[in-house]
């Protein structure tokens, strides 16, 4: 069965892009290996995550989820059965300011403090749309 969860959490540290640029490599080896696909949101030192995939998968990550010290205040906001994945092509898209973007990362959209650009708009309507 295929499951989506969404969570809302503060980061424990304000993160640079190196350190996010490393964050996403290993989220997206994992989310590979596990069938998961997804989007991550980071702004102002909060994450808003969406994943998607085998309800074995999904509590596996949960659960990690739980434990990781890189995160403190984890909410989830939404966790139910769906028959269709809203990120097919992405084990983990990711938003955040432009500026975190140093490395060209694939999968990046873009955000601003103003609003968000048409490409993000699309991956975080997808996640806002399920909260």
């Amino acid at each position: 069965m295929l499951e989506r969860l969404v969570y809302r959490s503060k980061a424990t540290h304000k993160l640079g892009s190196l350190h996010l640029s490393n964050l996403l490599l290993q989220c997206r080896k994992r989310n590979r290996e596990l069938g998961i696909t997804g989007h991550l949101l980071y702004t102002e030192e909060v994450f808003v995550q969406c994943i998607e995939g085998p309800t074995e998968s999904i509590e596996a990550v949960w659960q990690s989820l739980q434990r990781d010290e890189r995160h403190h205040d984890l909410q989830l906001l939404s966790r139910h059965p769906e028959t269709t994945r809203r990120f097919a092509e992405w084990s983990m898209a990711f938003s955040s300011y432009a500026h975190f973007n140093k490395y060209d990362i694939p999968g990046f959209f873009p955000v601003d403090h103003d609003g968000m650009t048409q490409a993000a708009e699309r991956c975080a309507n997808s996640t806002v749309s399920l909260v």
